[in-house]
């Protein structure tokens, strides 16, 4: 019997008509066998991707792509939802993370390609569910870089302010309905990211590594610095929204946790990728979400939350207020201005390898999976990837983005958990590296948790995400499923 997704003999013929309910059926559920996925790896139009990164940098990829805007930017926005318990807020929202992050590991380990969890879909689920996934990945990516480039600009006015007593004006450093007109420095972010990666993954992993350093070392002059302003009366009404604040504040928080998936991405450039890649993913998503819950913890302590209302620059406004002086907080400026853009890149880098492998399966245009012979990377991929991001994050205020980043995350996240269970049912003696412990139960509550967290984004979240994703159908029924190389190999 033919495994689903496989071609027929020559010679055989398939006795359904394919316009018919049965054979249409067979066509969207078809999976691409694990084996191919495999050798398929680094593979694209013209070249080859290069296996240049070890553990190390695929920690600091995981690592880049979490740490920085979550707590830089958006907790400025999640504060006013749930108050001091914002700090609940992220461990909920890390508990969340870590039951996928297992199922990723499992994944990762058993099927190192670049198209993360919708390849991992396409193997167990079938196509439709994989196009399904692929378009929330699309929408994740795509939407973060533009969420995380408009916070930078915040960070960059501090700095400049601090320095040269200058700022840009907001007419051009705010996006439409936040008072400004065009969001310039979102899209300068966005262009100089794409610069680095149009170099190759080894440059812009050795780039990325040394700004990890110092949003690190950023995080740690805060916490130190503002624990000097810690009052025990802050952390007085501590739940003032109720758990429903807390649950609302970690949906949207959630959207910082996206980094070990973007490590994933990193499948078809990482030297030992079975052993590397889950041992990453889990080493990341422990020291992000300690920092995470520490410096969370000592802001709020250091400033009522009541003033966090509007504010996506809190952390250097702390320092500020706790030293009296604004070298300290021109010194977090530029730590956040490093660590913000380092996100950027590794977010945007993790975008291009998933419409790179959807290329590759001829489901999206064959432009996206041309690989530049010299670098090794996919430079008209990098290319219109960034001109999109830029001028979305030009455009479009950051809390809509950051919603709508949260919402694809966790609709991603929760078909990886599901993908685990029946990849152990049907494929039970393929080689793991890495056991989800205590499968199916762990990958279930997996499952659970991210449907918990998406019924905790509001109504209008929800309107953009069915828009997408009708578009997404249309898409995939009008260009997708008649150009899918699998349906192809069938003819």
């Amino acid at each position: 019997m033919l495994e689903h997704g496989a071609a027929p003999p020559a010679g055989a013929s398939d006795p359904r008509p394919p316009s018919s309910p049965a054979g249409l059926g067979t066509r969207l559920m078809r999976r691409k066998p694990v084996e191919r996925l495999v050798s398929e790896g680094g593979k694209g139009d013209g070249g080859e991707l290069r296996r240049s990164m070890g553990m190390w940098q695929l920690t600091m990829i995981s690592i880049g792509a979490t740490l920085g805007t979550g707590i830089f930017v958006v907790l400025g926005e999640a504060v006013p939802d749930a108050g001091p318990a914002v700090i609940l807020s992220f461990v909920i929202a890390g508990i969340t993370a870590l039951f996928s992050a297992l199922s990723y590991a499992e994944l990762a380990g058993s099927i190192p390609v670049s198209g993360s969890s919708y390849s991992y879909a396409y193997a167990t689920l079938g196509e439709l569910i994989a196009w399904v996934c692929g378009w929330c990945l699309i929408l994740e990516y795509g939407v973060s870089v533009a969420a995380v480039a408009v916070g930078w600009g915040q960070y960059l006015n501090e700095l400049l302010n601090g320095v040269f007593g200058v700022t840009i004006p907001a007419a051009l450093s705010q996006p439409p309905g936040d008072g400004g007109i065009f969001n310039l420095p979102a899209l300068v972010v966005v262009l100089l990211a794409m610069v680095f990666l149009l170099g190759g993954a080894k440059e812009s992993a050795r780039a990325n590594t040394i700004m990890v350093a110092v949003k690190i070392v950023a995080l740690l002059l805060f916490c130190g610095v503002a624990l000097q302003g810690v009052r025990s009366g802050n952390y007085a009404n501590f739940m003032p929204m109720g758990m429903a604040g807390v649950s609302a504040a970690g949906a949207t928080l959630f959207f910082s946790y996206i980094g070990f998936d973007a490590a994933s991405t990193a499948g078809e450039e990482a030297r030992n990728p079975q052993r590397d890649l889950p041992r990453a993913i889990m080493l990341s998503l422990v020291i992000v979400t300690a920092l995470y819950c520490l410096v969370a913890a000592i802001a709020v302590g250091a400033m009522p939350w009541q003033k966090f209302e509007g504010s996506e620059a809190a952390l250097a406004g702390i320092m500020k207020s706790v030293t009296g002086q604004s070298f300290w907080a021109v010194l977090l400026a530029l730590g956040a201005v490093v660590a913000i853009a380092s996100v950027v890149l590794t977010v945007l880098y993790g975008q291009t390898r998933i419409l790179f492998a959807m290329s590759r399966d001829g489901l999206v245009p064959k432009v996206f999976s041309k690989v530049h012979a010299k670098s090794g990377a996919p430079r008209v991929n990098t290319v219109i990837v960034s001109l999109f991001c830029g001028v979305l994050a030009a455009a479009v205020p950051l809390g809509q983005l950051a919603d709508a980043t949260s919402i694809g995350t966790l609709f991603a996240f929760a078909l990886v958990n599901v993908a685990v269970i029946v990849l152990r049912r049907t494929r039970p003696d393929m080689p793991r590296s890495f056991r989800t412990p205590l499968s199916p139960l762990f990958p279930a509550i997996g499952f659970l948790l991210c449907l918990y967290m998406m019924g905790s984004l509001d109504v209008v979240t929800w309107v953009v995400f069915g828009v997408w994703m009708a578009v997404g159908l249309v898409v995939y029924f009008g260009y997708g499923l008649r150009r899918s190389r699998l349906a192809t190999a069938e003819k």
